[in-house]
């Protein structure tokens, strides 16, 4: 589904990725774990055409390393970013609305979106009995909710996912993680971010560690999950705080 050679990001003069390869196959679940400032929201965003790249990234085939953000959203590779990012002012049932829109108007498909919804309110009840809610005035967990829910709509084919438990208490987090399982199980692919590692690698198929902009491991999440080395660095206790 999607492949990355060699890529390098650049903010200005500072390198941030340094060579990354890495790759997400169909139905797969893959984790990437690393300390803060350890580059991994900026490879979620060069996925997403957001930051200035090097190398090669293929989606389905497609080298997509020049597109515009746009370009990619229609192409079906979804990012939920860091952060919980809804519309405060819009309903639930409006924020989920504009998941099927790319940027300057345009449709990211075309048909009528009814059943995407249900198929959003089928994962996640909570937000159809919110459906005509302000986003502002939710929980936390629930404008996470809201927010993969939103990028659901636009029918991705990859799902990435950035830090998706942060700031949530243990039990909403035990809930969205058994919906992210759930959405995984459905056929989406998904790339995730996740500060809390021991929980990532539970869920996940194949992992990866990034440090300093690099991937300095990789493999099978439940070999990952014995290794004494992630062990000591990682699963003593969850990688916590944002990652810039």
């Amino acid at each position: 589904m999607l492949k990355i050679e060699n890529l390098t990001a650049r903010y200005g003069s500072i390198e941030a990725l340094h060579g990354i390869s890495l790759q997400v196959d169909e139905h797969e679940m893959v984790s990437l774990i690393g300390a803060n400032g350890a580059g991994k929201t900026t490879l979620l965003n060069s996925i997403s055409g957001t930051v200035s790249t090097t190398g090669s990234i293929s989606f389905q085939g497609t080298e997509i390393l020049q597109a515009k953000a746009a370009r990619i959203a229609r192409l079906g590779l979804l990012q939920v970013p860091e952060g919980r990012h809804v519309f405060p002012g819009l309903t639930v049932e409006e924020n989920l609305l504009v998941g099927t829109v790319a940027s300057r108007g345009m449709r990211l498909r075309a048909g009528d979106s009814s059943g995407d919804m249900e198929m959003v309110f089928a994962i996640f009840p909570r937000l159809k009995e919110r459906r005509r809610q302000l986003a502002w005035s939710m929980s936390g967990g629930e404008q996470q909710m809201l927010a993969i829910g939103r990028a659901l709509m636009g029918k991705p084919k990859l799902l990435m996912l950035d830090e998706p438990s942060m700031g949530l208490a243990p039990i909403v987090i035990d809930e969205l993680f058994e919906k992210i399982v759930e959405i995984n199980r459905s056929g989406v692919p998904i790339l995730m971010v996740e500060q809390n590692a021991r929980l990532a690698l539970k869920v996940s198929d194949r992992a990866y560690i990034l440090e300093r902009g690099a991937i300095t491991a990789q493999g099978p999440s439940r070999q990952m999950l014995r290794d004494p080395k992630v062990r000591e660095a990682y699963l003593g206790k969850a990688v916590s705080g944002s990652e810039g």
